[in-house]
């Protein structure tokens, strides 16, 4: 665990450099509020085509040279970014790297490989932390990095550079979690004329509806991300910089509420009652921010909001591979990850849309009412758990 942990988190930080200074890069070159939003989406598009075929390969071929291959295109897509001279090269940057993003899904299911029933909702919950940690690290590196020029070449490429130590400690110190024989198995399992499609494994299962829960949740948090730094740029004349402070602020409370707490905090409530709580939080933020009228109110809707979320994806991925057997677990987690990327897609381009037409209140009333859904799913499903 502590050596895929320090993997994911090398990876994440270089991730979390690009989030802050992608509002900030596009416009120089032409973008508009709307072109910010169609580059989260085609990123998130192209991961949610390849992602299922990452988790199914790794299942084939082991989770450690799937995660080094997708480290590697990481690497290769920051370049590609901090080169960008024209808008459509930071298209081409972002959907190359969408197509290289297996490895929160693959990482998840080598979690669940090397975790016991009892302690993978810590398991999962250190790889959250780990996503924590890189938001804490990567958003203010990449602020400090972009400095008052705004210059975006260097923080692109230390991601780069980040991304590159991570292949090397993945190679040096990673254990592959799926034996030979077990992969095997499953390259036998998976070329056989009798082979279950996904979506046959997930109706029979039951995790059809549970999945879409993976797009409403990811459409939610992708909305805000998409909308806070345009937010507070608008309303409060803010830079990078400062929506950088915002998110590394938040991945100190997620690493500490992923990275310490979630244990405890499923020990004592359970994980479904957790998952309840969560939701209840992610929205009481996203209400905040529909009548937020000054900068505490809005930096406190984000944080409010993002705490909350940020304890149900190790939740909902303890959750479902209880229900999976492990044959399938790099494939169903693939979906998982899949379904996530897909709510990236929908998420900030409605969000996008709200924004064009209505406004903010509206934008952020939306995200509401989708959480209210999926906070009525998870009292449903629990009340049969």
């Amino acid at each position: 665990m502590p050596v895929l942990f320090v993997v994911v988190l090398i990876d994440l930080i270089g991730f979390g450099i690009v989030i802050p200074i992608l509002p900030f890069l596009s416009p120089q070159l032409g973008a508009d509020h709307v072109d910010i939003a169609l580059i989260i989406v085609t990123y998130s598009a192209c991961a949610g085509i390849f992602a299922p075929f990452w988790g199914k390969l790794s299942d084939r071929r082991g989770r450690k040279p799937v995660i080094m291959i997708c480290l590697l295109g990481g690497a290769l897509s920051y370049v590609m970014l901090g080169l960008a001279s024209e808008l459509w090269m930071i298209f081409a940057a972002r959907a190359f790297a969408g197509v290289m993003a297996g490895n929160f899904g693959v990482a998840s299911a080598m979690m669940a490989d090397i975790t016991t029933a009892e302690n993978r909702a810590r398991g999962m919950g250190l790889i959250g932390a780990a996503f924590g940690l890189g938001m804490v690290l990567g958003p203010l590196l990449g602020g400090l990095l972009a400095g008052e020029s705004g210059s975006f070449t260097l923080p692109c490429l230390v991601a780069g550079l980040m991304s590159v130590m991570a292949i090397m400690a993945a190679a040096i110190f990673l254990p592959e979690s799926v034996s030979s024989q077990r992969q095997a198995a499953n390259r036998e399992l998976q070329s056989s004329p009798d082979r279950e499609s996904t979506l046959s494994i997930l109706k029979s299962s039951g995790n059809r509806l549970f999945v879409a829960q993976y797009v409403l949740h990811t459409a939610c948090v992708s909305s805000s991300t998409y909308l806070f730094p345009l937010w507070v740029g608008d309303l409060l004349n803010w830079t990078a910089r400062e929506v950088g402070i915002v998110f590394g602020v938040q991945g100190v409370i997620m690493v500490i509420m992923q990275g310490g707490a979630m244990g405890a905090l499923v020990n004592l409530l359970g994980e479904w009652r957790l998952l309840r709580i969560a939701i209840c939080g992610f929205l009481g933020g996203l209400v905040l921010a529909v009548v937020a009228w000054n900068m505490p109110s809005m930096v406190a809707s984000m944080f409010v909001a993002m705490t909350g979320a940020t304890l149900c994806m190790p939740l909902l991925n303890t959750l479902i591979t209880h229900r999976t057997a492990a044959a399938y677990r790099g494939r169903l987690l693939g979906a998982t990850s899949a379904a996530s990327s897909w709510g990236r897609v929908f998420g900030p381009a409605i969000a996008g849309f709200n924004l064009a037409v209505f406004g903010y209140s509206t934008a952020w009333a939306f995200c509401a009412v989708v959480v209210a859904f999926y906070l009525a799913w998870a009292v449903r499903e629990s009340r049969g758990a």
